[in-house]
């Protein structure tokens, strides 16, 4: 039986009732450290399983919701062709009667860049960002890589929250499918981000830097921000018929959302403590923006976050189910409202 047990420099002396039986148990520190490793507490495990609870009750949801879930976006692929007519006519239209027309589209982003780059890489001294491959970048490559999702981001979402208000017109013929309206701008956006893409492509190449597979994600992460943003925008798009300031509630969200992304500062470097740093990884843009520079930058390739990759794809299903139920739910009453 045991009576007492007490810890020295050497390990730990058990002691037994019988005064002329005992033993010393001798342990390093790296014995002990294997064995309380490999008998953790339970709750280390329970954001783990809160994890799996909740992407099996996402699984059951869009499994019974799916007729629901996927009505709209079975529309709009339907009615592609009307989708890329009226993208293209809103990306003209935009610009009509000024005298450069389009080319305001890409004027704006290219002396965004410059800006940024001046400020804090000329005026406050920023120099390379260390990256995951090892090295470092030169800060205008890992700036752009921020920065080129980061405009088609901001620019859809702003413009997508009052596609029903500028399309009002349409939206009181009875017979016009008005589900597609809010993916129109975000395809018409789609054309400037595809030019900055390869803009910034072309800059690596100067900088050095040649194509690889890895290049190939920025195709995975653009889908993964167009899903993401078709969600808010139906969700917007539906509210702010019957609440017009909501537009510039947005406007001034991603004023505070910018700042609350890694573009501008790098998170690596910040002495950031793990629960600081978990919040700021729940943004979903964190996983766009971190992945753009993983793919031209970093070197790794989606799947070796699958954390993240999880998380993203479970808040954007969340987000895209939730705006595709309130728009269907307020579509009858907009031709009203308008």
């Amino acid at each position: 039986m045991i009576a007492s047990i007490e810890a020295n420099e050497n390990g730990f002396i058990v002691g037994t009732g019988d005064s002329r039986s005992s033993f010393t148990w001798n342990l390093d520190s790296k014995t002990i450290s294997d064995f309380v490793g490999r008998h953790k507490p339970v709750s280390n495990y329970l954001p783990r399983i809160l994890t799996c609870i909740l992407i099996d009750l996402l699984l059951i949801y869009c499994f019974v919701k799916a007729g629901a879930l996927f009505e709209i976006p079975l529309e709009v692929i339907h009615n592609h062709k009307l989708v890329f007519s009226l993208a293209k006519n809103d990306f003209k239209t935009k610009f009509a009667g000024s005298y450069l027309g389009v080319i305001w589209a890409f004027i704006q982003p290219v002396v965004t860049i410059l800006v940024y780059w001046f400020v804090f890489q000329k005026a406050m001294g920023v120099g390379e960002q260390p990256i995951r491959s090892g090295g470092s970048a030169p800060y205008i490559l890992w700036l752009t890589a921020g920065l080129v999702p980061w405009f088609y981001f901001s620019d859809t979402l702003s413009q997508g929250t009052n596609a029903l208000i500028d399309y009002n017109y349409l939206v009181k013929k009875v017979v016009f499918k008005i589900s597609v309206l809010p993916t129109v701008k975000a395809v018409s956006n789609l054309f400037v981000h595809i030019f900055f893409v390869c803009f910034m492509l072309v800059i690596y190449l100067i900088y050095g830097y040649y194509p690889d597979l890895y290049w190939l994600q920025l195709i995975y992460y653009s889908g993964c921000m167009f899903v993401f943003l078709l969600g808010l925008i139906y969700l917007n798009s539906a509210i702010v018929v019957f609440f017009r300031d909501l537009s510039q509630l947005v406007n001034v969200i991603l004023q505070i959302w910018i700042w609350a992304t890694p573009i501008m500062w790098n998170i690596d470097t910040m002495n950031l403590n793990g629960k600081l740093l978990s919040v700021f990884k729940l943004n979903p843009m964190y996983y766009i923006i971190n992945g753009y520079r993983d793919s031209m930058l970093n070197k790794v390739w989606f799947w070796e976050h699958p954390k993240l990759t999880i998380l993203f794809w479970v808040v954007t299903v969340l987000v895209f189910g939730f705006g595709v139920r309130i728009f269907r739910r307020l579509k009858v009453h907009f031709a009203d409202v308008l």
